[in-house]
């Protein structure tokens, strides 16, 4: 009896039971996960949640406005005296700032100029992993290319100086425009007011950002600064021009209550509103608020500051509140197809149990995907949608807000009104904070100005697409595992006379991610090719864009032949065999490769994890499926091919560009000028496209090259 109790082995545990159900049957699981991760994807719109306010001190329209017709008619005066100084011939750069300075003091607060020189756009791969406060300023600076930044501040009467709110209006020092001047006329019509009241706790920083170099350049100095700037940097940026430059005149002849004007700071940021106008009102029948959210690497303010513009807006101000969409998508008809469908099986499902509240019209269901889509789309490339972004670079919770204004130019001071009472309003709601945003959240897509998509329903849809990516890899190395019986290879093919079976062992695996982690370093050196190209001066963007190629694939075939993953000689009975392993962890490297990009930036793996997962899973050499010559093994190869030929970045991005943009001109030289944006602001999507993407595409075309 003791003998039989011996043999009788004890039963796996359930868990382990269900993984080896679930390699067993990968590829009915994989496909199943699949279809369903896009489905999850298509179905956002309709699980999309009412936005709402979590955090109670906010309390956004609990006060009546305090910002009267009298203030709106001060900043509408600022406003003419700002036009009027465009007509004058000379124009240095000098006169609005100053005039700007001069309206502060008379409003009873603190003023600065802050000098900064724009710094340099050249791409450097150490820049991914330092800090924002990063930059090199260009070696040939004068000191009139300066930009000037005017920087007012309201000390609060309640508070203790340790927190603040700030208002940004970029505008161009040089020829400000009729819609810059309206934003300017904004905040000091709100500036002056809050300097009057003695609700304040938080202090009020207005930055009139100098925007010649660009708006978040100038923003990004002024930061920069703000959050490093010691006295010695001070000084040393006026020695940089000498007495006579702007900063030094500044310092020598304005002073507030007897001290000379330096940097001047205020408390900690808890919220920054950046206003701008937009020149025309296309799209909106009333006036309208069109709200930026994105920051670089997906990066998204605290979503209580959008419901509080949102809502004051609406209900406060009456204004037509948007986020940006993607208006081709507006007239796809297989979408409106999808929303249809989608609105009678919410029908049936209400009439079977008038409980179940699923659906929404077709026509919300298409605008939604539209605006989900504009928003999974800014997300992934990394950069921020407006001078916003700066901010959220230090952790501050900032948007901007872009009024369209349809008025005549007797009606600005009724403008102004609308648009200052939103502002304060919003300010004044921030100011009731106790704490830093926290309640809301921080993860999330908009499909509408208020409805959004939390973290907690997107991931489902990302994580199904992943999902069978470890199981097939499970399930590969099983069977290549199992094969070392000669059991499987002797199923596989027959082998040829006069030559013995071989098998895999346990360790075959080591030379395979051998060959992967090449080919990633492959990928990593792609990486750092542009950095040198940019060397080159005077290069077209196809010219680098080919040289990047042909560096590419020299490096390439370097790296593999060095490590032996390139042989012109025949290959052994293992080595043909061995695409299967080398399926295996290619697959486990786009999982791992996509789970740490979906950290980062969420977008930019779902978009990837569209094109690389279908790559990876159907991958299998094409000589399999030409020596069996049957309809399901034909199918399989052509959709491999164009699977292959999708997957290729610069492939992906034209038909991307095609199917967003509505021009008709699409270029080659387009993926360069891309590319090289997305390394100038440092987008971690650039990492990913050569670092995983790239690869992984690499390898899955090895596959199917692979000789069976």
């Amino acid at each position: 009896m003791a003998e039989v109790a011996a043999v009788v082995k004890p039963k796996p545990r359930p868990i382990i039971r269900i993984g080896l159900f679930l390699i067993s049957y990968s590829f009915l699981v994989s496909i199943i996960c699949c279809v369903a991760g896009v489905l999850a994807l298509l179905l956002l719109p309709v699980l999309a949640k009412n936005t709402y306010i979590s955090e109670n001190a906010l309390m956004p329209g609990s006060a009546s406005p305090m910002l009267s017709s009298a203030d709106a008619s001060d900043g509408h005066m600022f406003l003419n005296k700002i036009m009027s100084q465009n007509s004058i011939s000379i124009n240095t750069g000098i006169e609005i700032p100053e005039m700007i300075g001069k309206h502060i003091i008379e409003s009873g607060g603190e003023v600065n100029y802050h000098q900064f020189q724009p710094i340099s756009d050249n791409f450097h791969p150490l820049q991914f992993f330092l800090g924002p406060d990063v930059g090199i300023v260009q070696e040939n600076y004068s000191c009139t290319s300066y930009g000037i930044n005017t920087v007012g501040i309201v000390r609060a009467p309640r508070g203790d100086g340790k927190e603040a709110i700030v208002i940004v209006t970029p505008y161009n020092s040089v020829k400000t425009t009729t819609s810059e001047a309206l934003s300017l006329g904004v905040a000091y019509s709100v500036f002056s007011l809050l300097s009057r009241v003695s609700w304040l706790a938080k202090d009020i920083i207005w930055l009139a950002a100098d925007s010649r170099h660009g708006e978040h350049a100038a923003v990004a100095a002024w930061l920069r600064d703000y959050y490093a700037l010691s006295r010695a940097d001070l000084e040393k940026s006026l020695d940089m021009c000498g007495p006579s430059s702007v900063l030094g005149l500044e310092l020598t002849s304005v002073k507030t209550n007897g001290e000379s004007n330096g940097f001047r700071r205020a408390g900690t940021m808890a919220a920054a509103l950046v206003i701008k106008v937009a020149d025309s009102s296309t799209g909106f029948e009333k006036d309208g608020l069109k709200i930026y959210a994105e920051a670089s690497n997906g990066q998204m303010p605290n979503l209580d500051l959008i419901n509080i513009v949102n809502y004051l807006a609406v209900h406060g101000q009456g204004l037509q509140v948007r986020v940006e969409k993607i208006w081709s998508l507006l007239d796809s008809w297989w979408l409106y197809s999808l929303g249809e469908l989608q609105e009678l099986l919410g029908k049936v499902a209400k009439s079977l149990n008038p409980g179940w509240k699923f659906g929404i019209p077709a026509s919300d269901y298409v605008e939604g995907c539209a605006t989900l889509a504009n928003s999974l789309y800014n997300q992934a490339l990394g950069v921020p949608t407006g001078p916003h972004g700066a901010f959220r670079d230090f952790q501050v919770d900032s948007i901007t807000l872009e009024f369209s204004p349809r008025f005549s130019s007797s009606q600005r001071v009724l403008f102004l009104l609308h648009v200052g009472r939103l502002v304060e309003g919003v300010i004044r709601s921030v100011n009731n904070l106790l704490e830093k945003f926290h309640q809301s959240f921080f993860l999330y897509l908009l499909t509408s100005p208020s409805r959004f998509v939390s973290v907690g329903i997107y991931m489902i849809a990302f994580a199904l697409l992943i999902a069978p990516l470890p199981l097939v890899a499970a399930a590969l190395f099983s069977d290549a595992s199992k094969s070392k019986s000669g059991k499987d290879e002797a199923s596989l093919e027959p082998s040829q006379p006069g030559e013995s079976i071989p098998t895999f062992t346990t360790w075959n695996w080591i030379r395979t991610a051998k060959t992967v982690l090449m080919v990633h370093l492959w990928g990593a050196i792609v990486t750092i090719i542009p950095y040198f190209l940019c060397r080159f001066p005077n290069s077209s963007p196809i010219a680098s864009l080919l040289m990047w190629i042909a560096s590419s694939l020299v490096w390439l075939f370097f790296i593999c032949a060095a490590s032996g993953s390139l042989s012109f000689s025949r290959a052994s009975q293992l080595q043909i065999r061995e695409w299967t392993l080398l399926k295996a962890v290619t697959v486990t490297a786009a999982f791992i490769g996509l789970c740490l990009m979906s950290v980062i930036n969420y977008a930019t793996a779902q978009i990837g994890a569209l094109l690389l997962v279908p790559m990876c899973l159907m991958a299998v050499p094409l000589r399999i499926d030409l020596t069996a010559k049957t309809t399901k093994a034909l199918l399989r190869g052509a959709c491999n091919i164009l699977l292959g030929f999708v997957g290729f970045p610069p492939t992906a991005f034209i038909m991307l560009k095609g199917a967003l943009d509505s021009s008709d001109r699409i270029r080659l030289d387009d993926f360069w000028n891309w590319t090289e944006s997305l390394r100038a602001w440092n987008s971690a999507t650039y990492i990913y496209i050569c670092m995983v993407h790239l690869p992984c595409w690499v390898l899955c075309i090895r596959i199917l090259l692979h000789r069976r």
